[in-house]
C-alpha cells in the first residue's frame, strides 16, 4: 500500500535491533531511528564487570570455595589489572565497552574491518587482524553484529589460538562462536568463559556449559532489565522532539547502515 499514510514522516523504535523495517520505508523518504544507544550502555558495564570477574576467576574459584572449602592459593588469585584485552567490533557497544578498558588501565586491542588505524588509536586501542589478536590476548569479548558472514566468527581455529588460561566473553550474539569447539576448549580447563548469549538460546536443560565450573552462563542479562527500560522510553521521546524541532536524529538509520546491523 504505497499511497497509505501519506505523512507519515518518522519510524521510531525503542528497541536495540533493527527490527524487521523494509527497504521501502526508506524510499518513501520516511526517517527511521533507533534506541539502541540507550542499550548499549547497560551492555557495556555488563561486560566491563563480567571481565573484571573473569579475571579473577571468580566463577571456578567460587565454585570450588563452596564444594570444597578451600581458599585459593596464592598463585590461583589472579587480579583484573593491566591485562591485554582484545575487542571483536568495535560496535556502539564495542566502542564503550573500549574506552572502559582502556580506563581500567588494560592494552586493549581491537579488530574490526570497518575500522580504520587513526579511529582506534583514537579510542585508545590498537588495530589488529582478527587471528593476531587472538594470539596475543588475555581476553576475548566480542561485540559484532550476528550476520551470515560473522556466524561462528569465533571457530575452533581461532579459539585454538587463545593463550591457556585466557577468557572468551560474549554479550553480543551467541551464533558468533562456535559452541562445540568452545565446550570443548572449556572442558579441559584451558580457558574460561562467561555467555550471556549463546547458540542455540536458550541452551537445553543439562547442556554442557551448564555444568562446567570455569564457565558462567547467564540468560541475556546484558541489555536493559527492569528499572533500566525507562531509558528506551527516555530516548525514543527526546528523539520525537528532536524530529519536531529540527534537529539531527541521535539514532538515525540509514538504509546503507542495514548489512552491518545485528
Amino acid at each position: 500500500m504505497p499511497n497509505a499514510a501519506p505523512r507519515w514522516k518518522i519510524t521510531k523504535y525503542a528497541s536495540p535491533g533493527k527490527r524487521n523495517i523494509t527497504e521501502e520505508v526508506w524510499r518513501r523518504g520516511i526517517l527511521v531511528s533507533s534506541a539502541a544507544d540507550a542499550n548499549a550502555d547497560p551492555v557495556a558495564d555488563y561486560t566491563a564487570a563480567v571481565i573484571a570477574l573473569g579475571l579473577k576467576r571468580v566463577v571456578p574459584l567460587a565454585r570450588r570455595y563452596a564444594q570444597t572449602g578451600q581458599m585459593p592459593l596464592f598463585g590461583e588469585r589472579s587480579g583484573a589489572d593491566g591485562h591485554t584485552v582484545g575487542v571483536v567490533g568495535a560496535s556502539r557497544i564495542g566502542r564503550r565497552v573500549i574506552r572502559r578498558l582502556v580506563a581500567a588501565g588494560h592494552q586493549v586491542l581491537v579488530a574490526d574491518p570497518f575500522l580504520d588505524k587513526a579511529d582506534a588509536a583514537e579510542l585508545g586501542a590498537q588495530l589488529t587482524e582478527l587471528d593476531d589478536l587472538c594470539r596475543r590476548c588475555d581476553v576475548l569479548t566480542i561485540h559484532a553484529p550476528a550476520l551470515p558472514e560473522t556466524r561462528q566468527l569465533i571457530n575452533a581455529d581461532r579459539l585454538k589460538l587463545l593463550r591457556d588460561g585466557a577468557l572468551v566473553v560474549n554479550t553480543a550474539r551467541g551464533s558468533l562462536i562456535d559452541t562445540d569447539a568452545l565446550v570443548a576448549e572449556c572442558s579441559g580447563g584451558r580457558i574460561d568463559a562467561v555467555l550471556d548469549v549463546t547458540d542455540p538460546e536458550p541452551l537445553p536443560l543439562g547442556h554442557p556449559l551448564f555444568e562446567l565450573p570455569n564457565v558462567l552462563v547467564t540468560p541475556h542479562l546484558g541489555g536493559v532489565q527492569g528499572s533500566e527500560v525507562r531509558r528506551f522510553g527516555a530516548y525514543a521521546t527526546a528523539e520525537v522532539e528532536r524530529f519536531t524541532s529540527g534537529e539531527p536524529l541521535l539514532g538515525e538509520v540509514r538504509l546503507e547502515d542495514l548489512p552491518r546491523l545485528a
